[in-house]
């Protein structure tokens, strides 16, 4: 039997296992989890969101909990935005607590979560939102700024993936936040667009290694989005408002909408995707 023979036999094999394997993986991997109950959204279920006192974060938590869950509010610096958030979320008859932790640091992801098990029972919905934009040209890009935008997009969004494969309760949505930016390849951001492309990465390998479980995995991509983030001069910003059919840049609520819409029961069939929640904007 020739080399090539011998690979696709190989290869056959591997490919008829590997399913049997995933969701042995899948199931080891859920440490403290235990399925579900009822369908998503509903009382009894819980979200974090990481990077959620402002912007995309803050819209994306409301939305969840105006949807029925309760709903961790993560933070790095900005505490009175958290409550606020806190706050609003409370005043419309929703659950919610705010904690604070750095999503580059390991541990603090984890006290996160722990923080989110002691007040809700665990969590159903976990999305990786804690993300920084610095652009330059390669040229400029200091070194500080690189590895500070890594840390945060890239190593902070795995260990909330990590922490989410750990302690997500089956038939439960994990979701990460890409960008536009990757498909649209614009000066000055290639290192930016780098760390958001990881997240169609890490989305569609997860969600393969979750098989079995009923939890699907997914990146979304917003384009242009009014939060402090889109810090561009006025005619920037409208120019930007003339590449969509919509004439407009996205609102926070835009992407909530979108991110929430995957929430639902009815998204559990949209798995290992990239969606872009960006109003047509290319």
């Amino acid at each position: 039997m020739s080399d090539t023979q011998n690979s696709r036999r190989n290869f056959l094999a591997l490919s008829a296992a590997a399913p049997a394997a995933l969701t042995l993986s899948g199931a080891a991997s859920a440490q403290t989890s235990k399925a579900g109950e009822g369908t998503l959204p509903g009382t009894g279920r819980a979200a974090i969101v990481t990077g959620s006192s402002r912007g995309i974060g803050a819209a994306t938590a409301k939305r969840l909990a105006k949807d029925g869950f309760a709903v961790t509010i993560n933070y790095l610096t900005s505490a009175d935005l958290a409550a606020q958030v806190v706050r609003d979320i409370v005043a419309a008859g929703g659950r919610a607590i705010a904690h604070q932790a750095d999503v580059a640091d390991p541990a603090a992801v984890k006290a996160l979560f722990d923080a989110n098990d002691k007040a809700f029972g665990g969590v159903d919905v976990v999305i990786s939102n804690a993300g920084i934009m610095n652009v330059a040209p390669f040229a400029q890009m200091t070194d500080e700024a690189f590895h500070r935008m890594m840390l945060t997009n890239m190593r902070g969004s795995f260990n909330v993936l990590r922490e989410a494969a750990r302690r997500t309760r089956d038939g439960g949505r994990i979701i990460t936040l890409s960008s536009t930016s990757v498909r649209a390849r614009r000066a000055t951001h290639g290192a930016y667009a780098a760390s958001k492309a990881a997240q169609e990465a890490y989305a569609g390998c997860l969600a393969k290694e979750l098989a079995g479980r009923r939890i699907s995995v997914n990146a979304v991509a917003p384009g242009p989005t009014n939060t402090r983030l889109l810090d561009v001069p006025a005619p920037l910003r409208a120019q930007a408002a003339q590449m969509t059919p919509y004439g407009r840049i996205g609102e926070p609520e835009d992407v909530a909408n979108a991110i929430a819409a995957l929430c639902l029961s009815d998204g559990e069939w949209i798995n290992g995707q990239l969606v872009f929640a960006n109003g047509g904007f290319f």
